[in-house]
């Protein structure tokens, strides 16, 4: 494998990240929702920069299944999801790949009528969107490469590598 961003790199970036939300949602109540499974190391290291008044719920969508390196249907499953009517929505995602999952997701919480929605990735893959799609906040952008570590994985696997790395041969 090949780290692509260190540890270091990303626990800075993620300050950094913090601070601009807390800017913008200043002191306001946000409900910050992550999308299962890939977002939880970056959802836990982020909301720990916030002081802000804040709940956080959790939503499961997955293109990606088993040893899967590309996309395919999209399953959404929003059970886990709080009440977020009137609220503030801050959406946190491992990586924007295609857009497909991201814009679905965009369009699920408007239909639940939030009073504001922003989007934050710790990932932008850069020429793979298929669907036009601009996040709020965007920790780093990445070559089109399949990467692992820091929540992201391959099979159920390297999600707890502390850093971003490509994965070769796959």
């Amino acid at each position: 494998m090949k780290i692509l961003i260190s540890a270091e790199q990303i626990q800075d970036r993620i300050v950094d990240l913090g601070r601009r939300i807390a800017q913008d949602y200043h002191e306001r109540a946000v409900t910050i929702v992550g999308v299962l499974t890939g977002s939880l190391i970056f959802l836990a290291d982020l909301v720990r920069q916030l002081n802000l008044p804040l709940r956080i719920g959790l939503i499961q969508a997955s293109s990606y299944r088993g040893a899967a390196t590309e996309p395919g249907e999209l399953h959404l499953a929003p059970e886990l999801l709080p009440d977020v009517r009137g609220r503030h929505v801050l959406l946190i995602d491992d990586i924007l790949d295609t857009g497909q999952t991201l814009s679905h997701l965009v369009a699920h919480l408007r239909s639940l009528e939030i009073a504001s929605l922003r989007v934050g990735v710790l990932l932008r893959k850069i020429g793979r969107q298929n669907i036009p799609f601009q996040p709020d906040y965007v920790g780093f952008d990445i070559p089109n490469a399949f990467v692992v570590g820091y929540g992201l994985d391959y099979n159920d696997e390297y999600r707890h590598l502390p850093y971003i790395a490509e994965l070769s041969n796959q």
